[in-house]
Formats: C-alpha cells, structure tokens, sequence
C-alpha cells in the first residue's frame, strides 16, 4: 500500500521526491519507496523530511504513534514542585553551555539576571560567537502585564520587573544576534530554551511564577513536547515586536 499522506504532502508544500531527498541526506530511491511501499525510514530521517514538510512525522507514518509518545515521555529529565527547588547549579551550566540558541520567553524573569548578573554579556559573547539568542520581555504598557499583576497580587510591580529585566538587557541587545521583543500575549507559561535543554515554568492562576511548577525537557529526535513548547516561543516571537 502507498503512502498517500507523504505523497500528497509533498505535492501540497511544492517540493519534490528530489527536494525532499536532497533535505533528508538520502537517495531519491529511498524517498520513491518511502511513498510507494509504506516503508517508515529511519527515525533522523523521519524528522528531517517531517520537519522539512512542516508536519508532524506521526501523520507522515502512523505506525510510529507509539514510539514517538515513548520518546516524548523520555525528553522530560525531572520535575521541580517550584522555581525554588531548581538547583542554581543548574541555571549556571545551561547557560554556560548554551552555543547554538538561547530563547527566554517571560513577563518579567528578573531572578534570572538578578541572581547572574553577567548574563547579558554572556548573551552577548554567545551571539559574537554565532549563537541565536531571542529574549521576549512583558510589554510593562500590555492589559496582560497588568492583568497577571493583579492576578499574582503583586500589582503594578510585575510591570516594574518587566522594565528592571529590559534595562538589564540594553548592554546586550547592542551586539548583532541578541534580539530583544516585547509582547502583550496571555502567557501560559515561562519557557527558557538553552540549546536542546527547556525549563518549563507552567503559570498558575492567583500564583506568582516562583511558586509554580518547572519542567525541565531535553530535546530527542523523534518526540514532540520540546519541539512543542518551541513552536509556542516561536508563535509568540512573530506576533510581538522589537522592544
């Protein structure tokens, strides 16, 4: 039976058996038999060609449905009861190591810089040396800063910590690589992103982030939940502006 899914997504994004062949690493062979027999490649090669069609790999090749959620499940390396319990230890060498992306989304996120008070040069060392890095910041002017002010019940002081947080960072944003936004959105959660390391800080109703949960997931090819909270990131960095 012939993968109808794969053929017809190929043709849908524009691409070829070629293009994506040439994406993948593969011979055009291989991708012609991927489609006429059903055949699931490797699960590297699933990724880049799903990744490349812009569509989850799992819709490609249903087959895979019951790896794919064993390697989700595996991508989470612990959970903290709250930001407190995160060692600082931790905090330190995820953002010493970072080399290729460092992604913050938050409202304000001042413990971060106040307890590293180097960071932003150390953001601006990592962007000298070719790392992305793409801070999104609480507009402080945004209903929404306002609003989770008030539901933290610290009022307008979130607001501050959001303008504390984006002075800390003006140094920074002067070297080509560091990017800094601002966003108005509801925010779900606080992600901080140090290559493929994620600290999920979930926000919970009438509870400052500090006292929430932290996830802490490590990306592998093939799962979904690290390339899932990054689709988030990226959603909120294209509806928000530079700061």
């Amino acid at each position: 039976m012939a993968n109808e899914r794969l053929r017809a997504t190929i043709s849908a994004k524009g691409e070829t058996v070629q293009s994506v062949a040439q994406h993948v690493g593969v011979d055009p062979k291989s991708v012609e038999r991927w489609i006429t027999t059903d055949r699931t490649p490797h699960r590297g090669h699933r990724w880049k060609a799903s990744s490349f069609l812009g569509v989850d790999e799992v819709y490609l090749w249903p087959a895979v449905t019951k790896q794919a959620e064993t390697a989700s499940t595996s991508e989470l390396v612990t959970y903290y009861p709250h930001r407190g319990a995160v060692p600082a230890t931790l905090w330190s060498s995820l953002i010493e190591q970072a080399s290729s992306h460092v992604d913050i989304l938050v409202y304000a996120g001042l413990f971060l810089f106040d307890s590293h008070p180097d960071l932003p040069d150390q953001l601006a060392d990592k962007a000298k040396a070719g790392a992305q890095v793409r801070v999104l910041l609480g507009d402080p002017e945004s209903d929404m800063v306002r609003q989770r002010g008030e539901e933290e019940g610290i009022g307008s002081d979130l607001a501050a910590r959001a303008r504390i947080t984006r002075r800390y960072l003006e140094p920074a944003t002067r070297t080509p690589g560091v990017e800094v936004r601002l966003h108005d959105t509801i925010l779900y959660n606080s992600i901080y992103r140090f290559d493929d390391d994620v600290l999920v800080n979930p926000h919970v109703l009438g509870a400052p982030a500090g006292q929430n949960p932290v996830l802490h997931f490590r990306y592998i090819p093939g799962a979904r939940t690290f390339r899932h909270y990054m689709k988030s990131f990226d959603y909120a960095w294209e509806q928000d502006t530079p700061s």
